[in-house]
């Protein structure tokens, strides 16, 4: 089975649920939302729908991060890259308690590349893994600037889904669920979002998630284009 969709609602939600069979819900990362919002979201969907919501940056990003420009929340000196602080632990609380409300099945993190492959890293992300309450979700890890070697110690060492863009290279961890994202093409290190992708490359994208599946496969788009892409990508599955 592979589900596709976009990184955020790419066009009016009634018509997103009509043509997506998945979302990951961005706002979820930059700011704290409201119950009432995430149960709506929940009473729209289908029977079937699949949401993942994106942790709130205060597990992840640090305050001197430019994201958090646009937060409704003020960032404490001590949030962001999984230190087992109280501020950290507490952003991780308000993401679970999002994602339950939500009825969500994955939670992403997303880690900055200041989060380095470092002995201090794998320190960090250990107390945090051993002190947060996972509920019931899978947890889904992009590492940005990280080695192969790295990224596979990490994402078997704390049970998690290694994130990647199926134009890059292989998922590097061993359980039957594969989660996707495709930001655009890169430069230099850099991710250009302002991307459409060629017919080509979701060709390629294709032949890869298909030949890669173990079992379930997510695919998310978050480039300049990536309801028009997510919806040529759909297309190309179905043929």
């Amino acid at each position: 089975m592979i589900k596709v969709g976009t990184c955020g609602f790419c066009e009016a939600r009634s018509k997103y649920f009509r043509d997506f069979d998945a979302v990951e819900v961005q706002q979820t990362f930059y700011r704290i939302l409201q119950e009432k919002t995430l149960e709506r979201w929940r009473k729209e969907a289908p029977e079937g729908f699949t949401f993942s919501i994106k942790a709130f940056q205060g597990v992840t990003h640090p305050a001197n991060s430019p994201t958090w420009r646009r937060s409704n929340v003020k960032p404490g000196k001590d949030v962001g890259l999984l230190r087992p602080t109280s501020d950290v632990l507490h952003f991780w609380r308000v993401t679970l308690k999002e994602a339950e409300t939500l009825g969500a099945r994955f939670i992403l993190i997303q880690l900055p590349k200041s989060f380095r492959e470092s002995d201090e890293s794998f320190a960090n992300a250990e107390k945090f893994f051993e002190m947060i309450d996972r509920g019931n979700f899978e947890i889904a890890v992009e590492l940005r600037g990280w080695s192969e070697k790295g990224i596979k110690r990490f994402v078997r060492e704390f049970d998690v889904i290694d994130v990647t863009d199926p134009l890059v290279r292989i998922p590097l961890h061993t359980g039957d669920v594969s989660y996707y994202r495709l930001h655009g093409r890169y430069e230099n290190g850099r991710i250009i979002y302002s991307h459409s992708y060629s017919d080509e490359e979701l060709q390629k994208a294709r032949e890869r998630v298909i030949g890669w599946n173990r079992g379930e496969s997510f695919v998310f788009f978050n480039n300049s284009d990536m309801c028009k892409d997510a919806k040529r990508f759909k297309t190309l599955l179905a043929g």
